[in-house]
Parts: structure tokens; C-alpha cells; sequence
């Protein structure tokens, strides 16, 4: 504990506001599993990022640890297939956990939190190429988005997540066994609004029913990088 504690205390010391607003975050998806050993402190510094405003942390948990003797409760074939999808467009042979993915380019490991923060620090500092604005109306989520410079011959992706802001379970079997842990920001669905070239203004109107929290993620098609991100209040 004391050595997570001081990994915590040094991400956050070396993470500062570089201006970027709550309304334009850096989105940052974690690659975790609850039967990967070195998991743990990547899911305490998504905690931690999970505190911030101008950071939109996602925890999504992959399937393929599940062999070694439990299962993960939260882990979705379709987030190992978009962590295979980073990898195949990165030119990376191999997928592993705790990976970060920050803003669709930055593969970073999950706990190496200087790495973390100099990655996120960097994308704060970044213009974004669009605007992007999300409201709920009753059980819809209305998205307006507007370009901000030419985007070109663009195929962007409007994608709408869902996700919890914390669960715990209590692990019993595997390399685990016998820890209670907890998970921030645990993505429970990610589907496609809408595609979008960016040539002009766009709004339009999803359902979003009951009250879990949600966020519109705009990313260049198929695992580009994210262009802009808005949580829904």
C-alpha cells in the first residue's frame, strides 16, 4: 500500500491543469481485468483520474483472463475486440493489461503513472478540431456538433458509452483471490450514434433511458484518434 500510495501521491504532483476545460476532456481507456495480478494499481490511478473534471476516464474489462480461473464479471468480448482493433492500427502484434489508450494514439502502460500524466498532460494542451456539445432532454441525449477548422475527407464515429461510476467485487479465485477491489468508471455499453465527415454542423438525438451516466466520444474511424469527448450531465 505504501508503494501505491506514493505512485498516487507522484501522478498527482505531476499532473497539472494545462487549461484544457471540463467540457473538452482527454479521454483515457483502461484495459484491466479482474484476474490480471499487476491490474491494481492502474485501476486506483483510474480512480483517481475518475476525480478530475478535465479527464474522462473508461475503465473497459477484456475477456481474455478469464482461463486462469475467474471469470471477469465486467469484461465484454467487444472491449478486447476495440483493444485488438487499437492494436491492429498501431502496428502492435500484442495486447496486453493494465493498458491505457489516451485520446485513441497514446498506448501507455497502465501503471506507470509519470507516463500516464505526461500523456494526458500533452493531449490538455492540444486544440480540439470540433465542438461538441451533449444535453439530455427527458430520456434522450441531444449531440451538437460543429467543425471547427476543415477536417478534410473525414469518417468520424459519434459513439455513445455508458458506464458505472463504481463497483466492487470480492474476487475468490484466481490470481486475485481473496481481495476486494474496486473499479471506477466501469463501462457497461459503446455503440455508434452516428458516422460524420465533419463537412458541416450535426445534431442529432439518441435515448439515453434512466440515469447512468453517459459520454459522446467523436473518433476517426475504425481506432483513430478521438477528436473530441463530452459527458453528459
Amino acid at each position: 500500500m505504501k508503494l501505491l500510495a506514493s505512485i498516487i501521491a507522484a501522478w498527482g504532483l505531476a499532473l497539472p491543469v494545462y487549461g484544457q476545460s471540463a467540457a473538452e476532456p482527454v479521454v483515457v481507456e483502461l484495459y484491466t481485468s479482474q484476474g490480471c495480478s499487476s491490474c491494481p494499481p492502474a485501476d486506483a490511478l483510474l480512480h483517481e483520474l475518475a476525480a478530475r473534471d478535465d479527464v474522462l476516464p473508461l475503465a473497459l474489462h477484456v475477456d481474455y483472463w478469464d482461463y486462469i480461473g475467474w471469470k471477469d464479471q465486467f469484461a465484454k468480448p467487444s472491449h478486447t475486440k476495440r483493444q485488438k482493433g487499437y492494436a491492429h492500427a498501431g502496428g502492435r502484434r500484442m495486447i496486453y493489461t493494465p493498458q491505457m489508450i489516451i485520446m485513441g494514439q497514446d498506448d501507455v502502460v497502465g501503471a506507470d503513472a509519470m507516463e500516464v500524466a505526461d500523456a494526458i498532460g500533452k493531449h490538455q494542451s492540444k486544440p480540439r478540431p470540433v465542438s461538441l456539445s451533449v444535453e439530455r432532454n427527458g430520456e434522450d441525449l441531444v449531440i451538437r456538433l460543429q467543425p471547427r477548422v476543415q477536417m478534410g475527407d473525414a469518417r468520424l464515429l459519434v459513439q455513445l458509452v455508458r458506464y458505472t461510476p463504481e463497483r466492487s467485487v470480492n474476487i475468490t479465485r484466481g490470481e486475485l483471490a481473496g481481495k476486494t477491489l474496486s473499479y471506477a468508471n466501469v463501462v457497461e455499453d459503446w455503440q455508434i450514434a452516428a458516422e460524420w465527415d465533419g463537412a458541416g454542423d450535426l445534431e442529432l438525438s439518441v435515448p439515453v433511458p434512466g440515469r447512468q451516466p453517459a459520454a459522446v466520444v467523436v473518433q476517426e474511424a475504425p481506432f483513430g484518434r478521438i477528436i473530441a469527448a463530452a459527458r453528459a450531465e
